[in-house]
């Protein structure tokens, strides 16, 4: 008798749970794609104190080991040696000495690779606006952090 009341309660028991389940919200876990969106908004609130400060050093650190920076109308330029001769050309031949990113979107899982898409803007030495473009900037996951792997842009500006 005790058998019968047992397996005429169970379903009654199992469907309470599945149903109380349902609602069940689970507490919210950081995505890794959350993390790399914070990682790449804290590297871009760093990368142009490399040019206020003139130091190649910070803007170096900004990029993966194996880098390759893509500017328009140059070869790319690869590793630390490219991103301080990029540094260089920066700061000396454009008189380059502050900017600001504006990211629009970051898309991937956050596992190895994310891409950044955004556009930024280029100020000199009198703080006027110089230059500004678009970007896209493929973030790979190092022992060191999210460094720029491949880093392409281009400007809104004419040549003319």
């Amino acid at each position: 008798m005790k058998r019968n009341k047992f397996l005429s309660v169970a379903p009654l028991v199992v469907m309470f749970m599945m149903y109380y389940n349902q609602g069940y919200v689970k507490p919210p876990v950081k995505s890794k794609l959350t993390e790399a969106k914070k990682a790449i908004a804290r590297s871009n609130s760093i990368y142009f104190q490399a040019f206020v400060k003139n130091d190649p050093s910070i803007f170096i650190n900004r990029y993966a080991d194996d880098c390759m920076i893509m500017p328009p109308d140059m070869q790319p330029l690869r590793g630390a040696a490219g991103a301080r001769e990029f540094f260089k050309i920066a700061y000396t031949r454009f008189g380059l000495r502050d900017g600001k990113f504006i990211t629009t979107a970051v898309y991937g899982d956050g596992d190895n690779f994310v891409t950044e898409e955004g556009l930024w803007q280029s100020f000199n030495a009198q703080h006027m606006l110089v230059d500004d473009g678009k970007f896209l900037v493929l973030w790979k996951k190092t022992p060191k952090g999210w460094k720029m792997f491949r880093d392409s842009f281009s400007s809104n500006r004419s040549k003319k």
